[in-house]
């Protein structure tokens, strides 16, 4: 549309009597902000930014005649625009007084031109990016409209979060639940530093991940702009790839690589996005990248002589035992067909937790620090472990002593705290195949089954006991997490946060097929209410294996209160959350820490509100509970709420 053919829109922008005489107000009619002003009984309408330094002319005052700006004392006519004694000034605009309010006459929005934010944001949607969490803010809005386009156009999922760590730990889980990377947006700077934490998690996790940061105009890095952090220093080995775009640049091709980066790395990928490149406009065959062609499968076989070499072991093993990590989520139905062909029992490690049902019989439940007596029990009879997807974390407590076949696709993790009898680099689901086939008839194990039963009957009688221990102070653990066993749906996601709640879910939860989340190499306090967020998206897209299922936070209250404010979070877009919330007003774990180091116990005691009211201050269910005869009324309650809600449980810090 040229100058000439301009079409110019009338806007109601005050009411008669809104604006008293002397006074200013910014006004937005359309797309356009405008600078509202009451003089000498007139209306004006100015641009509402200063050309100098682009103040917001609507936060000036009028002194002595002129409109001042609020940044610099700049002064202009309040109805003109005009800077008096100078040949500079602002725009302004037809003004109508009518019998209803104050009319302006402003030219129509000029259609969109496609920028090349525009074109990574389409290049991300083409990589099967759904989800991006984040702040919008000053140093990232032109990348913000271009997500909102794309919003707009039911292509991803864009959830404004209270703070950026939030956004971070919930792009981890989401990449952790589904294999596929969503985003995290901030500004520069803080917004950007605020994303550490979450990014650490993910890329111990190996979670992947695309951190999206603004940062200052291109033209001011370097001499220290307001806000302005060197964030690929910043961002250091936290990132697996770490890129600014710039003008030059080949904007969807930068996506490209860092979607492919997040995707076969299993990490974190970080753009970096100047405030003026952000709002380039596109060349005009700008096309959006994709990922056809560039990705290849990683259902690749295990050399043949470590295959061998796995077999020999396992055909001659009396007790094979196998030990499962988190690296095997997306490759179970393989392991558990391996398991049943040796009668073998099946380990995990906590961050393994629920990838086998407890309920299997041959589940032998958590091992390690937070796990069951079983787990340890079947580990030191046996004579062979295949353990597959896990790390050897000295948390899992996985013996050296005795003979062990390591399965990963990361040849740098086989190996790496001890060396083991057969390393194997191969996919964990091709792999578990092959050696069931390879095993298939000729092995001597002896099936466990009965003996996983009775485990499982003497832990379920312990378990049974200690859910009848009382205290005046509060709750027991093990009540709360049988109670819980019985009333969270089995096909429920669980995201538990770290510290004596997360133990004793690892001991007394019952996993009936929950998918299980949590901040495993790193153990950061927090995670879990910023993770149901981040699996609350996953269930609402048309990804099958989540549409639909119940997502569920588990905290201590030391990690609710890192994160509390993302309740409200859950509330604005109506997440279907519970919130399991253990309160022992203290940060319990430490303060075992310090009694067992013959510490003196300091500085760990917790000023907590009532957080069920918090709740339902926020706008979600809430619900404290001190009675243990109402545990499981309560969270059938709060489970059966069609939003967010919470469960506050007093608890005594000693009974775990």
């Amino acid at each position: 549309m040229t100058a000439e053919n301009k079409r110019t829109v009338w806007h109601k922008a005050l009411e008669l009597d809104e604006l008293a005489e002397g006074r200013v107000k910014s006004v937005t009619c359309g797309l356009r902000t405008l600078c509202l002003t009451h003089h000498e009984g007139a209306f004006g309408a100015l641009d509402n930014r200063c050309p100098h330094q682009g103040g917001p002319l609507g936060e000036g005052s009028i002194e002595k005649g002129n409109l001042r700006c609020p940044w610099h004392g700049w002064d202009y006519d309040p109805l003109t625009g005009k800077a008096p004694g100078f040949d500079d000034g602002v725009e302004a605009f037809a003004v109508e007084v009518r019998d209803d309010g104050v009319w302006v006459a402003v030219e129509e929005d000029v259609p969109h031109a496609r920028t090349v934010s525009d074109v990574m944001a389409e290049t991300l949607v083409a990589w099967n990016v759904r989800a991006v969490f984040g702040m919008v803010g000053h140093s990232n809005l032109g990348f913000a409209d271009a997500l909102r386009r794309r919003e707009e156009a039911g292509e991803l999922r864009f959830v404004g979060i209270r703070h950026e760590g939030a956004a971070s730990f919930a792009a981890s889980a989401y990449g952790k639940l589904t294999g596929r990377p969503a985003g995290c947006f901030s500004i520069a700077g803080p917004g950007a530093t605020n994303l550490l934490t979450g990014l650490w998690d993910a890329n111990v996790d190996r979670a992947p991940v695309i951190a999206l940061t603004g940062q200052v105009d291109s033209q001011v890095l370097g001499p220290g702009a307001f806000q302005e952090v060197d964030l690929r220093a910043a961002f250091g080995n936290v990132a697996r790839w770490t890129q600014p775009a710039l003008e030059t640049s080949k904007h969807a091709e930068l996506v490209n690589l860092a979607c492919k980066t997040a995707i076969l790395e299993r990490g974190v990928a970080h753009l970096i996005l100047p405030d003026d490149v952000q709002t380039q406009v596109a060349a005009e065959d700008a096309l959006a990248g994709s990922p056809t062609g560039r990705v290849t499968t990683r259902e690749i076989a295990p050399p043949a002589q470590a295959l061998d070499d796995a077999l020999e072991l396992l055909r001659a093993a009396k007790r094979p035992v196998l030990v499962v990590g988190h690296g095997a989520r997306f490759h179970m139905p393989a392991v558990v067909a391996l398991a049943d062909e040796l009668g073998a029992p099946v380990l995990t490690t906590f961050k393994g937790k629920g990838l086998i049902a407890d309920d299997h019989a041959l589940a032998g439940g958590v091992l390690g620090r937070s796990g069951t007596p079983i787990a340890s029990y079947f580990m030191n009879e046996a004579d062979v472990l295949l353990v597959l997807g896990a790390s050897f974390s000295n948390h899992t407590g996985i013996t050296p002593k005795i003979p062990t076949i390591q399965v990963d696709y990361d040849p740098m993790i086989l190996g790496k705290f001890h060396p083991v009898q057969v390393p194997v680099w191969g996919e964990i689901g091709v792999t578990a195949e092959l050696l069931r086939a390879g095993a298939a008839g000729k092995t001597s194990s002896v099936d466990v089954r009965g003996e996983v039963a009775e485990r499982w009957k003497l832990w379920r009688a312990e378990k049974e006991r200690r859910a009848q221990d009382r205290s005046d102070i509060g709750l027991n653990s093990a009540s709360i997490f049988a109670a819980l066993s019985r009333t969270v749906p089995a096909d429920a996601i669980l995201a538990v946060d770290v510290g004596n709640n997360t133990y004793s879910f690892g001991r007394y939860f019952e996993c009936k097929g929950q998918a299980v989340l949590m901040s495993g190499y790193l153990g950061s306090i927090g995670f879990s209410l910023p993770a149901a967020l981040g699996a609350w998206a996953a269930t609402q897209e048309d990804d099958a294996r989540f549409a639909g299922r119940k997502v569920v936070s588990v905290s201590g209250d030391g990690g609710f209160g890192q994160y509390m404010a993302e309740l409200n979070t859950a509330v604005k877009y109506g997440m279907n959350i519970t919130h399991v919330l253990l309160n022992n007003a203290q940060l319990g774990k430490i303060s075992k820490e310090q009694r067992a180091g013959n510490w003196e116990v300091w500085q760990t005691s917790l000023s907590n509100p009532n957080f069920a009211e918090y709740a339902t201050l926020c706008g979600a269910h809430g619900r404290r509970v001190t009675d243990p005869n109402e545990i499981e009324a309560a969270l059938a309650e709060a489970l059966e709420q069609p939003g967010p809600s919470l469960v506050e449980f007093v608890t005594d810090a000693e009974l775990l």
